[in-house]
């Protein structure tokens, strides 16, 4: 019986349940940085920094098991070179005080920072930027792998007025404001044709049935899920992780967002629409 036979048979019972342990990725290097990058407008399946499958439809959808909590901030003193990538310079998992690894901070609030001001990044950006990250699982592939999804401020902020290509945090809104869970939706990620540079718009597409939602909340506690979310920059991560993410942003697509950290402005009202209007095509199996 050849090696490829063996995979090939009929598994027994119990290994149809049974996931890869920790000893089995390390030792194959399944461990490793699993993301989505949306370079040169298409969608990339990435392991520890490598291509291994691209999506070229303007849309993918993916179920959202988590999301960083706090929008984060990234600050490169010098051009981020996508050839030699490397860890910013200073940077915040919260977007509130530089993070305590942080040796020579820009400045001890990121609100107060030089670096947040409009205008200190080229032409009217901020030279910091901001950053928020997802994970997430491929709508066709339920009891796949976990994606993490890094978005910068172009695919986290805005108000769009069409329901059908909001940005993140307009999307998450909305969907809570139906008191409707992002987990137990599908989401279609959608890359904006009306934008110049790559970015984001989210639109719900159909409810997840209950099996597919349990695996939606399991999938969220995984500790790959929680890996996906948290900012974190060591050399390995700065090389597999961020070089596709600064490639993706553009100074001058951020200036246009107008962004007021300091402030906090009152959540904008849902839509008159609501999710089983624009979902009343779709029939959900909850048995």
């Amino acid at each position: 019986m050849s090696n490829l036979t063996l995979f090939q048979q009929d598994l027994p019972d119990y290994l149809k349940e049974v996931e890869l342990d920790d000893m089995t990725k390390a030792l194959s290097g399944g461990s490793g940085s699993k993301r989505i990058s949306f370079r040169g407008g298409v969608f990339r399946l990435m392991v520890n920094g490598e291509e291994i499958a691209k999506n070229e439809n303007r849309a993918m959808n993916v179920i959202i098991v988590n999301g960083s909590r706090k929008i984060g901030r990234t600050y490169y003193e010098g051009a981020y070179d996508s050839k030699n990538p490397a860890a910013p310079d200073c940077w915040s998992a919260d977007g509130e005080k530089p993070d305590a690894s942080i040796e020579t901070p820009q400045h001890s609030s990121c609100a107060e920072c030089p670096q947040n001001i409009k205008g200190s990044g080229q032409g009217d950006s901020r030279a910091c930027r901001f950053k928020q990250r997802l994970a997430v699982m491929l709508a066709d592939d339920v009891n796949g792998d976990v994606y993490g999804v890094e978005l910068a401020a172009t695919s986290i902020f805005g108000n769009s007025k069409d329901i059908n290509k909001m940005p993140f945090q307009q999307y998450a809104k909305y969907v809570g404001a139906q008191g409707k869970n992002i987990n137990t939706l599908v989401t279609e990620m959608r890359l904006d044709s009306d934008s110049a540079t790559p970015k984001l718009t989210f639109k719900p597409v159909k409810f997840l049935n209950r099996e597919e939602w349990q695996v939606a909340v399991a999938k969220g506690d995984t500790t790959e899920a929680k890996q996906a979310v948290t900012m974190s920059f060591t050399k390995r991560e700065a090389t597999e992780v961020l070089s596709a993410p600064q490639v993706e942003e553009s100074e001058e697509a951020e200036a246009a967002v107008e962004v007021e950290p300091t402030k906090r402005k009152k959540a904008e009202p849902a839509p008159k629409k609501d999710l089983n209007t624009i979902m009343k095509d779709w029939i959900t199996d909850d048995e």
